[in-house]
């Protein structure tokens, strides 16, 4: 009997030790995400929508938004890749700006960046230094060395929407993971 009882008694206490180590840690928090491998390009779905422009700016907002699709979790460590390519000409690449803590994605979880870049008016196309046209962007998952999905860019409807950039700099805010 006195067995059963400290049996029972050691159970108890792993439970609990466990059930505490989950409430401090959690989830999606940097200590799990150590535990996990590196999100890779392939195993996540991505999308590129271009916000409507607001009225008397220069500027256009655009989401990144990315998905695993992966059959595992996966941990996305800092800023994605992006690049936008008008032939074998210019390009403009996402830089990212603040800092990036990595983010532990369960599959179909979501994280979605910010991007703004310079908008040129269509009539000033020709005449601006830089300027990058393209409805396609190619993008990768941080520190993946494999080469680039192409992504469609559309707008806030889903209809495919061109993209005009007059600079070689497309800024990106720090990726965060999306609420549910």
């Amino acid at each position: 009997m006195q067995r059963r009882a400290l049996l029972a008694a050691a159970a108890a206490a792993l439970t609990l030790t466990v059930t505490a180590c989950l409430a401090l840690t959690g989830c999606g928090s940097p200590r799990m995400a150590a535990l996990h491998a590196s999100c890779t390009t392939k195993g996540l779905g991505w999308k590129l929508t271009v916000l409507k422009k607001k009225p008397r700016t220069q500027h256009r907002e655009a989401r990144l938004s990315v998905v695993n699709k992966g059959s595992d979790p996966c941990v996305f460590r800092g800023f994605p890749t992006v690049a936008v390519h008008l032939g074998k000409g210019p390009q403009s690449d996402a830089q990212g700006h603040g800092r990036a803590l990595p983010i532990d994605l369960r599959r179909g979880a979501t994280v979605t960046a910010g991007l703004r870049y310079r908008d040129c008016p269509k009539d000033a196309l020709l005449s601006e230094p830089i300027a990058v046209t393209n409805d396609i962007a190619v993008v990768s998952a941080p520190r993946d060395s494999t080469d680039g999905h192409a992504v469609v860019a559309r707008d806030e409807k889903g209809k495919r929407l061109q993209m005009n950039i007059c600079a070689d700099t497309i800024w990106m805010g720090p990726p965060r993971e999306a609420a549910e």
